[in-house]
């Protein structure tokens, strides 16, 4: 099996959205939980769109100056852009690299800061 597909397979079963885009600001991924996340705005109908199409005016500029600030250097890499209380997270964009360091895109990463509230091994959560 080829490592692109357990990669995949492990952005798909992630519970946090997760959207993936070239240097253009193209959506070229969106994982199962994005979709969902972002159905009010067309879900999977947003792939192969322009995330800056999906962004205020000054979500674009903060985004554009994101990537100029990753082209800067190899270790820029992870910036933290935004707080949502409601949902108890925060939200990050990442830079995607190739093998020599390359930039090759980037993506959004949700990190949710609540407890788990299932039991330890309880193989019955999630069937």
């Amino acid at each position: 099996m080829e490592l692109l597909q357990y990669f995949k397979s492990l952005l798909d079963e992630d519970k946090a959205p997760v959207v993936i885009c070239d240097l253009n600001h193209t959506i070229i991924y969106m994982n199962p939980s994005a979709c969902r996340h972002y159905d009010r705005f067309g879900g999977d109908k947003l792939l192969g769109g322009n995330l800056l199409d999906c962004h205020n005016d000054k979500s674009c500029e903060m985004i554009i100056k994101i990537l100029e600030w990753f082209r800067e250097s190899r270790s820029n890499n992870r910036i933290y852009t935004y707080r949502n209380d409601k949902e108890n997270k925060d939200v990050y964009v990442i830079a995607l690299r190739d093998e020599q360091g390359e930039l090759i895109g980037y993506y959004e990463k949700h990190e949710y800061r609540s407890i788990e509230t299932s039991k330890l091994y309880d193989f019955n959560t999630f069937l």
